[in-house]
């Protein structure tokens, strides 16, 4: 019995000692140095260590050089490549450390206000009506199985690309009496129906009995800009229709830019909005090639600047974005491009593309005063911290106006068609 119970007691006193250490400052410095280090050419990295563990390269110091003191660990980025860093505890190999060196990459942050104009690939079913024809109301659409959100490819065979190709196809189906073959894109895939168009009583035009459109509009505000390949990425989300609330399945769409003209402040279950127009001379200045869950990207046709932060920056991976102070760039008045103070409040080091990077706090009593914190328009908006830019502002908190979601510039900058982590170039031997 009194082995029993001293076992236990033994036992009992080694889980407290363990759990003890584990909470110990240098323990938990130790344990939180990660697995896995990104860098960019040039960057530098400076870690706390816990004493007396020592910390060496498994290779050559071409690609990274290591430095340290008995209270940290330091590496300085020098050449594209991966290495190998050991962290020893009394001679003895404790943890490895893998250490990835990217390319120097830098874009120029945007912040502009931008007008948007998108083409849909056929036309958008964005609803139905009825037409009041000889035998009483009827939607020919309705009957034909055509649902809000369907998309109009192909009539009678024939490729169908905007609104006024369709008219006419309706016109002789009625006259001849003949219903017309349609070929729908929805989100479940190819659809082919028959529609037999009607005539509204006391009228000559057939009807088909739907609300269709093939394009539309709006404002955001642009986040980056590529010199080098001409690509951007701007708004942040994606773009969804007003009425179907389906995202816009884009053929082509063209930026120009724009001139926010007043601002209606957002509150408590209200959220604000950026009212804006077109600029007067409406200059294309780009192309829309994707329009994404993390924005709509393309590529400019000249050199944009915002007049506050026109050089080339750094960017953050969104392991590297840390919580406290960060800045955004955005209009809130005609055309000028200011910096406003905000909070990151959390933010998650994703492993994989999400929307929702981090959430986001305007702090900036200017801002604040002028659109009550977050305002429709605003989205894209670039976040910078610590002069790297780290991601776009998204979506505002109903609830909260003062604060929202942001995403990282890692995801936006892989649907833009951007690769960071490019593999270095064989060296001739």
């Amino acid at each position: 019995m009194k082995k029993d119970f001293y076992r236990k007691l033994i036992g009992g006193i080694l889980l407290v000692s363990l759990i003890a250490i584990c909470f110990m400052k240098p323990v938990q410095e130790y344990l939180h140095i990660p697995n896995h280090i990104t860098l960019f050419e040039g960057q530098k990295l400076d870690m706390s260590k816990a004493v007396p563990v020592s910390a060496s390269l498994s290779s050559d110091s071409s690609i990274v050089a290591l430095s340290q003191d008995h209270k940290s660990v330091s590496l300085q980025a020098k050449e594209q490549g991966k290495n190998e860093m050991f962290l020893e505890l009394a001679g003895f190999p404790v943890k490895k450390v893998d250490v990835n060196v990217l390319k120097d990459f830098k874009v120029i942050p945007g912040g502009q206000s931008i007008g948007v104009k998108l083409n849909t690939i056929g036309v958008l079913v964005v609803g139905h009506h009825q037409v009041t024809s000889e035998e009483g109301k009827v939607s020919p659409g309705e009957s034909a199985g055509i649902q809000v959100g369907d998309i109009i490819t192909e009539i009678n065979g024939q490729k169908i690309e905007k609104m006024s190709d369709v008219a006419p196809f309706v016109q002789e189906a009625g006259q001849k009496q003949q219903p017309l073959k349609i070929m729908l894109t929805r989100e479940s895939g190819k659809v082919e129906t028959e529609l037999m168009p009607q005539k509204e009583k006391g009228e000559e035009n057939y009807k088909l009995g739907l609300y269709i459109r093939d394009s539309a509009a709006g404002i955001g505000t642009m986040t980056f800009y590529h010199p080098q390949s001409k690509k951007y990425g701007a708004l942040g989300h994606v773009i969804s229709d007003m009425d179907t609330k389906k995202p816009i399945v884009v053929d082509d769409g063209q930026i120009v830019k724009s001139t926010v003209t007043s601002i209606e402040k957002g509150s408590n279950g209200n959220p604000g909005e950026k009212l804006a127009r077109f600029s007067s001379d409406k200059e294309v200045i780009g192309n829309i090639k994707r329009n994404s869950p993390y924005g709509i990207f393309g590529e400019l046709n000249r050199d944009i600047k915002n007049g506050i932060m026109d050089e080339p920056l750094p960017i953050a991976l969104s392991h590297q974005v840390k919580e406290g102070p960060a800045q955004i760039l955005t209009v809130v008045d005609d055309d000028e491009v200011k910096l406003f103070d905000i909070e990151i409040v959390s933010t998650i080091p994703q492993k994989f593309p999400a929307t929702k990077g981090m959430v986001i706090k305007v702090t900036d009593p200017e801002l604040l005063g002028k659109t009550g914190g977050i305002v429709q328009g605003m989205s894209g908006s670039p976040i910078i911290q610590d002069g790297k830019l780290i991601g776009a502002v998204t979506h505002v908190f109903v609830n909260d106006p003062t604060s929202g979601y942001g995403v990282h510039l890692e995801w936006m900058l892989n649907e833009a068609g951007i690769d960071i982590y490019e593999k270095p170039q064989e060296k001739a031997s």
